[in-house]
C-alpha cells in the first residue's frame, strides 16, 4: 500500500515537472518571438590616445596610473627651453620686418618729394623755354633789320655786331633752357622709378611682417604644446613614460578614458536583425553587477559586419568556402544610468543584451 502511494507521489512530481517545463518552454518560445538576445556584448567608452604635438624631453609628469583627471588638468610637461628661444627669435624677426617697413615708407615719401620737385623744375624749365623763344624771336628780328641797315651803310659795324651778339645770346639761352628741361624730365623719371621701386619694397616689407607674425604665432603654439592637458574629464591608463624620456609628435604615450560617456556594443547574428530597428527598448545585464538590471535603447546598427572591418577581411572568392553566420555590431545607449555606477563601469566588461522587438 505504501509502495503504491510512493509511486503515485512520484507520478505527480513528474507530471508537475513536465508541466513546468512545458510552461517554461512555451514562455521562452513566446519570448523569442518578440525578443532577441546575445551575450556577445561589451561595455564601450571613448579612449583617446595622448599624443604630443612637439618633440622634446619630458620634464615632469603630473599624473599616476589609473588616476581620475578633470578637463584642462596638466598631464605632463615637455622641456620648453628650445621653444622659448624660438619665440624670442620670432619676436626679433618681427621687429626687424617692422623696421624695414618703416624705412621703406620713408623712402617712398622721399621719392615722392623728389617727383614733386622734379615736376616743378620741369614746369619752370618749360616756362623759361617759352620766354627764351620770345627773346630769340625778337633778337632774330632785330638782327635781320640791323643786317639790312648795315648793308645799306645806315648803321655802324658796332651796332650790327651788338644785334648779332644779342641773337647768339638768345639762341644759347634757349639751348640752355632746353637742356635744363631735359635734365628735369630725366630727374622726374628717375624719381618716379625710385617711387615705384620704393612702393614695391614697401609691399615686400609688409608681406615680411605678416610672415614674421605667422612664424611668431607658430612658435608660440609650439611653446604652448609643451604643456599636455586632458581634453575632457576621465581616467588615465597606465603611465608608461618617465622624466627625461624623448617623445616625438604622433607618438602614442598612454590613454585617457572618458568616464562621462558609456554605452554597449552588442554583436548580434545576422539572422537576429530582421526585425531590429533603432529606438527599440533593451534590457541590459552586466556580469560585474549581477544583482542590477539596466535599461537602454538601440541607438544604431553597424553598416557592415564585424569581419568586414577586420585587418584581414575574409575573401570568399578564393579557396574553399564555408558559410559562417556573420555578426553585426549594434550600439545600445543606456537609459537613465546612475552616475555612481557609470564611474564603476570599464570598457570591455561583458554584458548580456535582450532587445524588445515590439
Amino acid at each position: 500500500m505504501e509502495k503504491k502511494k510512493t509511486n503515485k507521489k512520484f507520478t505527480y512530481i513528474l507530471i508537475g515537472l513536465v508541466t513546468l517545463g512545458v510552461i517554461y518552454g512555451g514562455y521562452k518560445y513566446i519570448h523569442t518571438l518578440s525578443h532577441e538576445t546575445t551575450d556577445d556584448a561589451q561595455v564601450e567608452q571613448n579612449m583617446t590616445p595622448i599624443i604630443p604635438r612637439v618633440t622634446g624631453f619630458i620634464e615632469k609628469i603630473y599624473v599616476k596610473d589609473n588616476q581620475f583627471v578633470k578637463k584642462g588638468d596638466t598631464l605632463f610637461v615637455i622641456d620648453n627651453s628650445d621653444y622659448i628661444v624660438k619665440v624670442e627669435e620670432a619676436k626679433a624677426a618681427l621687429l626687424a620686418a617692422e623696421s624695414s617697413f618703416e624705412v621703406s615708407k620713408a623712402d617712398v615719401g622721399t621719392a615722392q618729394v623728389g617727383v614733386s620737385v622734379s615736376d616743378a623744375n620741369a614746369k619752370s624749365a618749360t616756362s623759361s623755354i617759352e620766354s627764351a623763344k620770345i627773346k630769340l624771336w625778337r633778337a632774330t628780328n632785330d638782327f635781320e633789320r640791323f643786317e639790312n641797315l648795315y648793308k645799306n651803310k645806315s648803321i655802324t659795324k658796332q651796332q650790327y655786331e651788338q644785334a648779332l651778339a644779342a641773337k647768339q645770346e638768345a639762341e644759347n639761352q634757349l639751348q640752355m633752357m632746353k637742356q635744363q628741361k631735359n635734365a628735369s624730365d630725366f630727374q622726374k623719371n628717375v624719381a618716379v622709378t625710385r617711387t615705384n621701386v620704393s612702393q614695391k619694397q614697401t609691399s615686400v616689407a609688409a608681406a615680411n611682417i605678416e610672415r614674421a607674425k605667422a612664424t611668431l604665432n607658430a612658435a608660440m603654439l609650439n611653446l604652448k604644446y609643451t604643456v599636455v592637458t586632458a581634453a575632457y574629464d576621465g581616467q588615465v591608463s597606465t603611465i608608461d613614460i618617465q622624466p627625461g624620456q624623448l617623445v616625438q609628435p604622433g607618438q602614442s604615450l598612454f590613454y585617457i578614458i572618458n568616464t562621462e560617456e558609456v554605452w554597449v556594443v552588442a554583436n548580434f547574428k545576422e539572422t537576429q536583425l530582421n526585425k531590429m530597428v533603432e529606438g527599440q527598448k533593451v534590457e541590459i545585464k552586466i556580469d560585474a553587477f549581477p544583482d542590477d538590471e539596466f535599461e537602454g535603447v538601440v541607438s544604431s546598427i553597424s553598416p557592415a559586419t564585424g569581419s568586414t572591418f577586420s585587418l584581414l577581411p575574409p575573401d570568399n572568392a578564393s579557396g574553399n568556402f564555408v558559410k559562417v553566420v556573420q555578426r553585426l555590431p549594434v550600439r545600445v545607449d543606456f537609459d537613465k544610468l546612475d552616475p555612481a555606477i557609470a564611474k564603476k563601469l570599464r570598457a570591455g566588461m561583458n554584458v548580456k543584451v535582450v532587445v524588445n522587438l515590439k
